[in-house]
């Protein structure tokens, strides 16, 4: 098979069988969001199977397996927990990953009972792990496309994808914040940050927070990135409990409005001629961010 070729949940069994023979006879079963850098798959009913999409998101496994044990102790909620790394085979180039199965459910608005507790369970987590030692942990880079960095790296794509759009966007709003995002940088030491809470990486039973899983892009550095949230699932009273919650500065939150524009401009340049669903939801989520006013 190609290197750039997504695994499939035959590919997931096979693997098992040869590496794991012990879990052999277990069957290998899709989950609701099999995810974008990795493919998800259950495996009987106490753990579960993540395969790197490419070689572009193939470090992230040792990233995981080493410092997620590290990390949970610390935390508010449970998180992923390593229970073997496979090795590459039958065609497979990368590593990969057996977890602990964790159970719940993403957070749509629908299953969460409380917005404003669930804002701030969230928030809480982030913060805990922000206070997690950062010694030696894993800065900016490929493994994480970036994120703890400066939106630097994204403002000429932003750029473009606003040109792009410019028809449908208050261009100079736009430019604005991302000039705003780029204005500053995280004063501090580096600190933990998770790069990607979104309501499919945070898990929900009986309608509060359980887990928070994929610490793919996960890393040290400046956890703007983490604010995202407060647009993209959060509104009104929960918006200003994540933000009260999270208590980092307006700098911060400036840079993180950078990352959810850049974020909502690339996808409604790319999806809006072929994926209308997807262009929808990043104007909707664009429309927030724009509105939001900046305290």
């Amino acid at each position: 098979m190609s290197t750039e070729e997504p695994p499939d949940r035959d590919l997931a069994r096979r693997l098992v069988a040869q590496q794991f023979p012990e879990w052999a006879d277990l069957p290998v079963t899709d989950v609701a969001l099999s995810g974008w850098d990795n493919r998800t798959f259950r495996l009987g009913d106490d753990l579960t199977i993540r395969l790197p999409r490419s070689r572009f998101y193939a470090d992230q496994v040792a990233k995981e397996q080493h410092w997620l044990p590290l990390l949970a102790p610390q935390l508010p909620v449970p998180v992923p927990r390593p229970v073997a790394q496979g090795s590459p085979g039958l065609g497979f180039p990368h590593a990969w990953s057996v977890y602990a199965w964790l159970a719940g459910e993403p957070a749509t608005p629908d299953r969460i009972d409380d917005q404003v507790a669930f804002a701030r369970a969230v928030a809480e987590f982030l913060v805990a792990l922000r206070a997690c030692d950062a010694t030696g942990g894993p800065l900016p880079g490929q493994h994480n496309w970036w994120r703890g960095g400066p939106l630097d790296y994204y403002l000429a794509e932003a750029r473009n994808a606003l040109d792009a759009i410019a028809d449908e966007v208050d261009v100079p709003a736009a430019t604005a914040m991302l000039d705003a995002a780029v204005a500053s940088t995280w004063p501090g030491p580096p600190v933990w940050f998770h790069g990607d809470i979104a309501f499919g990486n945070l898990l929900v039973r009986d309608g509060r927070l359980a887990a928070v899983i994929d610490f793919g892009t996960s890393g040290i550095g400046d956890p703007a990135c983490d604010v995202v949230l407060a647009w993209t699932l959060l509104s009104g009273e929960s918006r200003a409990a994540y933000r009260d919650t999270l208590a980092l500065d307006e700098a911060t939150w400036a840079r993180g409005r950078g990352w959810g524009l850049w974020k909502a401009l690339i996808t409604i340049a790319g999806s809006r001629d072929t994926d209308a669903a997807a262009a929808e939801e990043a104007r909707r989520v664009l429309h927030e961010i724009l509105a939001d006013p900046v305290h």
